[in-house]
């Protein structure tokens, strides 16, 4: 039951939020402006300095939970705090700012040992693992400990280490609990996780007949072709299968020739039969597609057809089509499974299948059924059929009505505050939680809200999120007309080429940052944006600069520029290159010209194959939207060359 205290808070949260929504713009840009300020600035003092706007203000909540962090952050943490920090989650409790104080707290109380008032506090749909683990040490020193042995064996075999858990597993050690069959499920999953190492750790405790398979799987994960080799030399020597098997993936993934000179000799040695030994060809067989080579059908025809999972299948109809053996990348769509063959792409490459074997009819029938797809195969099937390419649209109908109910939410007038004062994690999270609170219907219409915000990046992730996909007017923007206009005329890139490239590396948020430090709307590299301004005779961009559309668009654009006339003008190949760097696309070059869509198809890194075709996809779309036309697309049938080859010899 919720209390009549937390009752009253919820309402005042409410009206101060309707106070800060009723204000005038100019109002509320001076209070944002304040707030900015004081959570730049921001301690652990009282509030006495904070203006009444700034109190009814919707952000305000954000300031008070970072001042109490600040609070929790010292090396002395008072009861005060610990008051001030409960009343506050009273209130604000269920919001992206109540649940990140309350794990700051729930790590501070672990720290200063104070388990009751954990436990308390401790929300376990919030925890991580760190705070898993101080709740089972809370449980233990208050004694309260139904069930949890199972919970803490749980924990135990995942396959990572926690420090913070060490006492609950000591706990369960000294309970006879820790039993050898957890010690070995958890090293096992290391194993699962490639993490030899962390397998060996956790299998020492075990006795030697159990430690031995899981070192002897380690030791083929570290050392594969070494170890292959011993096994070769010594087939009377005893290994598990998966073990082995494990390793043996590893080396063709690594040593393709190396592989393929131990298959035989692996198999003759260890005594397999055609059955046992499919595994280990399909294996060398995926490792040699992925590198576009001939050898890859020989090994996929000594599979048994029961282990062609649809992975399997789909690299040996690559490999098939690559090595222009039609018939056989027929047999490998008609043994994938149902949905797999109902995918766009299968059915397209059915289609070119049935032209290749003289069924014009079928192909034709397969190409119009990809057609409504709206994706790459699209354009390849509408190129194929000869006849300019239209998207379908479905416009997502506006209500203006339930748009303005949704935008008068709490959790929305905090995310588009949170927006305006440039705090894009935490506008995120609450983006988030008020999606949550909406029915299917309001949730779609959210996507419009965010669009007209601006906040164009999270319109097209709740889209996708949603399944909306092909509203084009609403989720295909044009931002940044003046910056693609600049890096155009710098380059003579089509400016629907560079929109489609800034729509799928950063969703048109210019202060975007990838796991790689790729900045900004097109996603440079530091070192790449500098050697780019002196090759095109531009200012150094600083890290921050690089944030700028006015100088990451025309760089952005210089690179692919440069990537297109060092691959002769093959937009395709210049793609690939600005996504997995230049030196791959060089090496997915083919030996003799061939048609697009098979290059394409064997692009091996996933990532890099979707890539490519989005924003080709991406690039037609902009230009429908430009003119409104069908979109020529038969020029997307130029043979890929290997002539730029010499560009870089």
């Amino acid at each position: 039951m919720i209390s009549s205290s937390s009752l009253h808070a919820a309402a005042a949260a409410l009206a101060l939020l309707a106070t800060s929504w009723s204000a005038t713009a100019d109002e509320l840009q001076t209070v944002r402006a304040e707030f900015q300020r004081a959570h730049a600035q921001v301690n652990a003092s009282s509030d006495a300095s904070d203006s009444e706007a700034l109190k009814n203000y919707a952000l305000y909540p954000y300031l008070q939970a970072a001042r109490l962090r600040h609070g929790l952050s010292r090396p002395t943490v008072t009861a005060d705090v610990d008051q001030r920090v409960r009343h506050f989650l009273d209130t604000h409790g269920s919001e992206p700012t109540g649940t990140a104080l309350r794990r700051t707290w729930l790590t501070s109380l672990a720290a200063r040992k104070q388990w009751r008032q954990f436990i308390e506090e401790y929300r376990e749909p919030l925890a991580n693992d760190e705070l898993r683990c101080h709740s089972f040490t809370a449980r233990i020193q208050t004694q309260r400990t139904e069930q949890l042995e199972q919970d803490i064996a749980r924990q135990f075999i995942l396959p990572r280490r926690v420090p913070a858990c060490a006492q609950a597993f000591d706990w369960l050690r000294d309970r006879q609990a820790l039993t050898h069959d957890l010690i070995e499920q958890r090293a096992r999953a290391a194993l699962d996780n490639n993490n030899a190492a962390l397998a060996r750790q956790f299998a020492r405790p075990l006795p030697d007949n159990r430690r031995t398979p899981i070192e002897q799987w380690a030791t083929l994960l570290e050392n594969p072709r070494q170890q292959i080799d011993t096994y070769i030399g010594s087939p009377q020597r005893t290994v598990d299968n998966a073990a082995l098997l494990a390793g043996w993936r590893r080396l063709a993934r690594a040593d393709r020739e190396g592989a393929m000179a131990r298959l035989d000799r692996l198999v003759n040695a260890r005594g397999m039969s055609q059955a046992d030994a499919s595994a280990y060809a399909i294996a060398l067989a995926l490792g040699l597609s992925w590198d576009r080579r001939a050898e890859a059908l020989d090994y996929f025809r000594r599979a048994q057809p029961a282990d062609m999972n649809d992975e399997a299948l789909e690299w040996q109809a690559r490999a098939a089509l690559w090595n222009d053996d039609w018939a056989l990348a027929q047999q490998a769509i008609a043994a994938m499974s149902d949905e797999m063959r109902e995918h766009a792409r299968w059915r397209y490459w059915a289609g070119r299948i049935a032209e290749r074997g003289g069924d014009q009819a079928l192909a034709s029938q397969l190409y119009e059924s990809v057609l409504p797809n709206d994706n790459f195969y699209s354009i390849m099937a509408s190129a194929r059929l000869k006849r300019p390419l239209t998207p379908h649209p479905r416009q997502l109908v506006l209500d203006q009505t339930r748009l303005k109910q949704i935008e008068s939410q709490p959790a929305m007038i905090r995310a588009r505050e949170l927006l305006l004062a440039r705090m894009h994690g935490p506008a995120h999270l609450e983006w988030r939680h008020g999606l949550q609170q909406l029915s299917d219907a309001d949730r779609t219409q959210a996507i419009h809200l965010a669009a007209r915000w601006g906040w164009y990046n999270q319109a097209i992730a709740t889209a996708t999120g949603e399944r909306v996909f092909y509203d084009y007017e609403l989720l295909y923007p044009r931002p940044y007309d003046a910056e693609v206009r600049a890096g155009s005329q710098l380059t003579s890139l089509p400016e629907s080429l560079i929109y489609g490239v800034m729509r799928q590396e950063s969703l048109f948020r210019p202060d975007a940052v990838s796991s790689a430090n790729a900045r900004g709307l097109m996603q440079m590299l530091p070192e790449t944006a500098r050697r780019t301004a002196t090759q095109w005779k531009r200012p150094s961009p600083s890290l921050n600069d690089l944030f700028n559309p006015t100088i990451n668009v025309p760089l952005g654009a210089a690179v692919l520029s440069s990537l297109v006339q060092r691959f002769n003008g093959q937009t395709m190949l210049a793609l690939a290159g600005y996504n997995a760097g230049p030196g791959a696309a060089q090496r997915w070059l083919p030996p003799q010209p061939m048609a697009p869509d098979i290059w394409v198809e064997n692009i091996p890194y996933n990532e890099t194959r979707n890539y490519v075709q989005r924003i080709l996809w991406h690039q037609l779309v902009f230009n429908w939207l430009e003119d409104g036309k069908a979109q020529p697309v038969q020029h997307w049938l130029a043979e890929i060359t290997p002539a730029s080859r010499a560009a870089t010899q």
